[in-house]
Formats: C-alpha cells, sequence, structure tokens
C-alpha cells in the first residue's frame, strides 16, 4: 500500500428519493406533512475506512462542517493508504473532549471556529452536532409562495397554519456514529457520494410537543432523532461523469487551517508596524485579510479617511457622518441623509466586531469590508462621488501622499488604497469591555434584574418542557451576541423590502436581513432595518406580542405562539436590563 491518495466525499441531501428544495414547504413526510427545510448544517469527525483485511483505517482529530443549504456539502480525506476498502465510518459531532474544549484556540478558517459553523452554544457550553430547522403545515396543504396579492385572503390563512420546527442535537449523549458497507479501490483519488435522506429523519410527525428540541437530559425525542440520522445516509453509485465537488475543504486536523482562496497581492510599507489586535479570550479567532495585513500606518490612515468629508462628492460628509463613534458607530436617526438632503430606505448599521462578519450590509451584498467601504461613497443618495474624483481629491493633498507611503510604501493614492485603509480601521473597532464581560470574569456581579434577563435571553420558550425563556440566544448566541445567518424576524407579513432576496434571488430569503450583533445595542437606536423601533422596550414587545407569520419567518420564532413569547412585564424589564449590560465601558 502507498500513502497519499485522496477520497473526495460529497453529501447529497435527498427527500423521498429526490434533491431535497430547500426552503419550499413541499416536501411530504410519511405522517403526511407538509415541510420545508431552511436550514441542515453539521459537524463531521474521525473519517475511517476498513480494509478487506477488517482493518479500520482512521484519521482522528479531523473534522468538516457541512452547510447544506449554502452548498456546502463536500470535504477531501487525504494521505490515506491506497488500497481496498469495504466499510466507511464517520461521526456526526466531536467527541466529549473537543466538546468541552476552548473554542477560541482554533484557527480562523477551521470547521470547528464557531465563527465558521454556528453551531456552539456559547455560554451554555458544547456544539451543536447537527441542526435542522424549518417550517411545517398541520394541515396537508401545500403552500404557494408565489400567492398574488388578490388572493391575499388565502395566503394569509395559509401563513397562519405554518409554525416551525427546530431541531438542535447536542451534548455527548448524541454524538452519531455512521457506518456504511462500500466497495472502494482507493489508488490515488477518488470520490463518493452519500445521499443524506432527511426523509428518514421525520419518521414521527411535528406536533406541538415536539416542535424543538436541545437534546436536555432524559431527551427521548432527541435520542430517536439521532437514531433516525444514523440510519439516513447511504452511498449513490456514480454514473458517468464524477461531478464537481462544490465548496471542497480538507477535511481538518486540530492545527490546520481550512483551504482558504489564494490571497490577492500584499501591499504594506516594509517599514510599518504589525497592530496588535486586542481581543476577548471568549472570542473565536477572527479571519483577518491576508493580503492587508493590520499596521499602525495603514489604521492611522483609515482613520482619516474615515472622519474626511472630502469623501462626499461636496466635502458636506464623512462616513462618521452616519456611523458616530460614541454611537457605537451607529446613527441616532431612522434613515441616514446623503449629501443634498437625499433620505436612504435603511438604517445605518453599528460598525463594531466587523472582523467577525463575512458579509456585509444588511442585504450581504457586499463580501468584504474592502467592497462595502466604496459603495456609500458612489451612491447617490448617501455621498454621491465617483471614485476617480475621490483619488484626484486625496492626492491633491500633500500630507495624504505622506500617510499613504508610510501605510504602503509608496505615495500613490488608489482606490485599492483607500478601500484597504478603511478596511484596516474599522477591522480594530472591537467591543468586548463591557459589564457583561466583568460579570462573566467574575469582575463584577449582575443585578438581580440583570441576572433574570440574562437567564430569560439564554433560556428557550418551552412550555411543554418546562422552559419559559425569551429564547433570544438562537440568532444572537455567543460572545459576541450576532450570527452570521439572514434573518426574518417577523416583522411584515408582506415585505416591503425584499432583503436578501436581491442579492440571492432566492424565494426563501425574502424579507431576510442580516442579524446584527446585540453589543452597545443601547447605543444604537433605532432598531431593525428599517429604524421602526425607537427603543429597546419596543423591540423586547415586538418579539411579545407583535411577530408576524409569514412564509419566511425564521423557524426558532414560527414555533412559538401566535405574536410572540408571552413574556409578563417584569421579565420584559430584566430582559432590557440585560441587554444594557452589553454597552462598552468607553462609551457610556
Amino acid at each position: 500500500m502507498a500513502l497519499g491518495a485522496s477520497l473526495n466525499v460529497q453529501i447529497v441531501p435527498r427527500f423521498n428519493n429526490a434533491p431535497l428544495v430547500f426552503d419550499s414547504i413541499t416536501n411530504t413526510t410519511t405522517s403526511r406533512q407538509n415541510i420545508s427545510v431552511t436550514r441542515l448544517d453539521f459537524l463531521v469527525s474521525n473519517f475511517a475506512l476498513r480494509n478487506t483485511n477488517g482493518n479500520w483505517i482512521e484519521q482522528t482529530n479531523r473534522f468538516a462542517f457541512i452547510n447544506a443549504r449554502e452548498g456546502r456539502t463536500g470535504f477531501s480525506v487525504n494521505q490515506i493508504l491506497s488500497g481496498r476498502y469495504d466499510r466507511i465510518r464517520f461521526h456526526i459531532g466531536v467527541d466529549p473532549a473537543i466538546n468541552h474544549s476552548d473554542v477560541a484556540q482554533y484557527p480562523a478558517a477551521h470547521p470547528l471556529n464557531p465563527d465558521v459553523n454556528g453551531l456552539h452554544w456559547g455560554w451554555m457550553g458544547g456544539y451543536v452536532f447537527l441542526a435542522i430547522e424549518g417550517n411545517w403545515s398541520p394541515v396537508a396543504a401545500v403552500y404557494d409562495r408565489r400567492t398574488n396579492l388578490e388572493n391575499a385572503t388565502v395566503a394569509d390563512r395559509r401563513y397562519n397554519e405554518l409554525s416551525g420546527y427546530s431541531y438542535h442535537l447536542a451534548t455527548d449523549r448524541q454524538f452519531m456514529t455512521i457506518e456504511l458497507p462500500i466497495a472502494l479501490n482507493l489508488i490515488s483519488n477518488a470520490q463518493i457520494q452519500l445521499a443524506l435522506n432527511v426523509d428518514k429523519i421525520f419518521s414521527a410527525p411535528i406536533n406541538d410537543t415536539n416542535l424543538s428540541t436541545h437534546s436536555r437530559t432524559n431527551d427521548i425525542f432527541a435520542d430517536q432523532l439521532h437514531r433516525n440520522v444514523e440510519s439516513a445516509f447511504a452511498i449513490v453509485p456514480l454514473e458517468g461523469r464524477v461531478p464537481r465537488v462544490p465548496n471542497l475543504t480538507s477535511l481538518n486536523n486540530l492545527g490546520r487551517a481550512a483551504l482558504v482562496p489564494p490571497a490577492h497581492k500584499v501591499e504594506m510599507a516594509s517599514k510599518a508596524k504589525p497592530y496588535g489586535l486586542t481581543i476577548s479570550k471568549f472570542f473565536p479567532q477572527p479571519d483577518l485579510p491576508r493580503d492587508n495585513p493590520l499596521t499602525g500606518e495603514g489604521v492611522s490612515l483609515g482613520s482619516e479617511l474615515f472622519f474626511d468629508r472630502r469623501l462626499s462628492g461636496d466635502n458636506s460628509q464623512s462616513c462618521a457622518r452616519c456611523h458616530h463613534p460614541r454611537e457605537a458607530f451607529s446613527e441616532n436617526r431612522r434613515f441616514s441623509r446623503g449629501i443634498g438632503g437625499e433620505v436612504g430606505t435603511r438604517n445605518a448599521m453599528p460598525l463594531v466586531n466587523l472582523a467577525w462578519k463575512k458579509e456585509f450590509f444588511w442585504d450581504g451584498r457586499a463580501a468584504s469590508l474592502r467592497e462595502q467601504v466604496l459603495q456609500p461613497i458612489q451612491n447617490p443618495i448617501e455621498m454621491h462621488q465617483s471614485l476617480p474624483q475621490l483619488v484626484s481629491k486625496l492626492s491633491a493633498d500633500t500630507n495624504y501622499h505622506r500617510l499613504f507611503a508610510n501605510a504602503f510604501g509608496s505615495p500613490e493614492i488608489t482606490t485599492d488604497r483607500i478601500a484597504r485603509a478603511l478596511e484596516q480601521f474599522l477591522l480594530v473597532q472591537v467591543s468586548f469591555d463591557s459589564k457583561f464581560d466583568r460579570a462573566i470574569l467574575g469582575q463584577e456581579k449582575f443585578t438581580a434584574d440583570e441576572q433574570r434577563g440574562f437567564e430569560l435571553f439564554h433560556t428557550e420558550y418551552d412550555p411543554r418542557h418546562g422552559q419559559f425563556g425569551a429564547d433570544c440566544f438562537h440568532c444572537h448566541g455567543g460572545p459576541l451576541f450576532q450570527s452570521q445567518s439572514f434573518g426574518n424576524n417577523g416583522l411584515d407579513a408582506r415585505f416591503k423590502d425584499l432583503g436578501r432576496f436581491a442579492v440571492t434571488k432566492r424565494e426563501g430569503d425574502q424579507g431576510k436581513f442580516s442579524v446584527p450583533s446585540l453589543r452597545n445595542v443601547a447605543l444604537t437606536a433605532p432598531y431593525m432595518h428599517d429604524g421602526r423601533f425607537r427603543t429597546l422596550e419596543e423591540v423586547v414587545e415586538h418579539y411579545c406580542t407583535g411577530m408576524v407569520r409569514s412564509s419566511t419567518l425564521d423557524p426558532n420564532l414560527a414555533k412559538h405562539p401566535n405574536n410572540g413569547v408571552p413574556l409578563n412585564a417584569a421579565d420584559k424589564r430584566a430582559l432590557v436590563a440585560f441587554l444594557k449590560t452589553l454597552t462598552e465601558e468607553s462609551l457610556k
């Protein structure tokens, strides 16, 4: 046998022997229920092959993250002994030692980095091994999300019939093992496909007693789902040309980062000093741009640009006009005003902890900060300035020649360098020094209301199992109090702003917007993408009494009663008290 063969593994989600269509409530279970799948994420570990001598060849401490809805369905296993194999084995989840380890140790692109997988429970500890979420209809009527406005009465009735389910398999008890027969002659490189028959996960009908599971002690339903998942995989015979595995990443070990795209050319002055970015010990490692290293000179140049009014067409406003540092880089205004008094259609987002974001703007249309920072400059209702005009303006200032030379090695001013400097400045705006952080470190204590709010925030609302929390952590969990996802949080039944859909053109993304961080949330009013709520009290009230059902409502909200989670007045006050503990000390 020779060492060095590679095996590419592609997981193919299916439902009733057909490709799984995400978001569409047209998947019929064996119980004759119509369901959608809006999320299917899980962790893979310790892939093994059994040779024909009966010996298992296992790669321990190797991991992959599968995000099926977004097409991250493949991984590669490298450095395998060539030969004949008759069985494969892998785990869904991670073993106890890894499950209870410090997640801050994992490199930025590693599958176990919480910012990559969104499957870590933060302060509650441990990973979610598999998350499957969606909506379901208690009646056997297929919902057509393209219903015209003239059929609004029918559509509204169908919205009200939709509920949500949220199944999160976690804890050491739910560590799952998949083992399958295979006939594999591995000589150099090969590929296999594994069908994940999602319909087999739903062996029991969804009802009011099993809308969710978080794998609590003696959770019989979680145990059943565990067994269902283990039996849901099958080998898919490959016929003809082998398709390319999308989003292929290595099955990583603990010390290696995932495969990353090649970086662009690094621009940095030889004498520029590295910038020491300080972060919380609880934060995951950020995925900083490899082709734009942080330097003191780059950050200083970015700061100068951020506060320079010449970035606007009429020299009247800077980036800071709509993103005030003392307001966590947000604006106390429902819609920002551009030059000439033009008014936008969305609220200005806070600009903190952006080093942990992967897509920017409310709809995620920018894939990097470097791309994001140039769009407001050119936007006709914001700063309304062409990039050549901006370069010409700055080039007339000899001080900028010095600053660009200090940062990038030459005095040349380009659009790319402007974007790089602004990117560096924004990446270092980090927030982790609040009363909450000091309380977690044992340096300060919550008041009784704040402690109650903390408990409500991190507890599910599931009265059937004695849980009466506010259920905030699903979307705003972990030390960053944000996620990489986009969600519909029940603001409207009819979408004036289509949100994420405008970028992806996926029907299931209608009315979805970026989930913002709640750090410094007491300073960033008004709230939501359209700034409709003036106070935190109004926000909490929305989730208690004002939530509206629609076809794309987040399942973690859709599983709750109509209108929201029924908190009493004292608990609402406690939740607001806790949210105020997230304010950065330096901003008070």
